[in-house]
């Protein structure tokens, strides 16, 4: 009876152990983003690459310092309502699920959630981790402001298949050019490289991805309100 009774409290007490270590995983992520705030933070895929040995390159660029054309493209291919919600674009999240094949929801997925999830998440396509990137992009939003948001952003996207990360390695592998030089069809070029960095080269343009640079280029030119909440925000006082 008594060796039943300390086995069970052991039991217990592994069990608050182990709740109190989830419970501080999870909360990790809130307490750190204040700090990202002021220091230039890398991405779980490139801690990744980092511990097997694997080349990265990445050269931060603040983003007053980038060509407009890059934050401008890149918004309208991949978060065109970015300015408007608050981590989350819930009006694409319900277009997305309507459409979802097999039950499977694909896209719909706003810049705030991919910063959440490149700094401290894991890829690929979960339940779980779409429930954890919810509340930590809202998090995000409200922490970091949405100019700090887009900043990270720009600078740990994965754009190249060798090790490339944020849009100076990327412009330099397909334009040998500076972020801070690009054009706007350079950096629509760049913005259709984005959903699959590995097997699309804005160094060797393909059909697709020049319809795709072309229609980005064309949205771009033709979004004032996107344009104009970039100068507002990003502009220097």
């Amino acid at each position: 009876m008594n060796y039943s009774i300390a086995t069970g409290n052991r039991a217990g007490t592994w069990l608050r152990a182990v709740a109190m270590l989830l419970a501080c995983a999870l909360l990790l992520p809130y307490l750190i983003t204040p700090f990202y705030l002021l220091i230039r933070p890398v991405s779980t895929p490139m801690l990744w690459r980092w511990f097997r040995g694997e080349r990265v390159e990445r050269i931060w660029v603040p983003i007053e310092a980038m060509s407009p054309a890059l934050p401008a493209a890149v918004l309208v291919a991949e978060d065109a309502r970015f300015c408007q919600h608050s981590g989350i674009d819930w009006q694409g999240v319900q277009t997305a699920i309507e459409e979802a094949e097999d039950g499977e929801i694909r896209g719909a997925s706003s810049i705030t959630q991919q910063v959440a999830k490149n700094l401290f998440l894991w890829p690929g396509r979960s339940y779980l981790r779409k429930a954890l990137e919810f509340p930590l992009a809202l998090w995000i939003d409200l922490v970091l402001g949405k100019r700090r948001v887009l900043e990270i952003y720009l600078n740990i996207a994965e754009w190249g298949p060798n090790g490339e990360f944020g849009a100076e390695a990327g412009a330099r592998r397909a334009f040998r050019a500076s972020a801070r030089s690009v054009s706007l069809g350079q950096a629509a070029l760049l913005a259709a490289m984005l959903p699959n960095p590995v097997r699309r080269n804005a160094g060797r343009v393909s059909p697709v991805l020049m319809r795709l640079a072309a229609l980005y280029e064309m949205r771009a030119l033709r979004s004032p309100q996107v344009d104009a909440c970039l100068w507002r925000r990003f502009s220097r006082p």
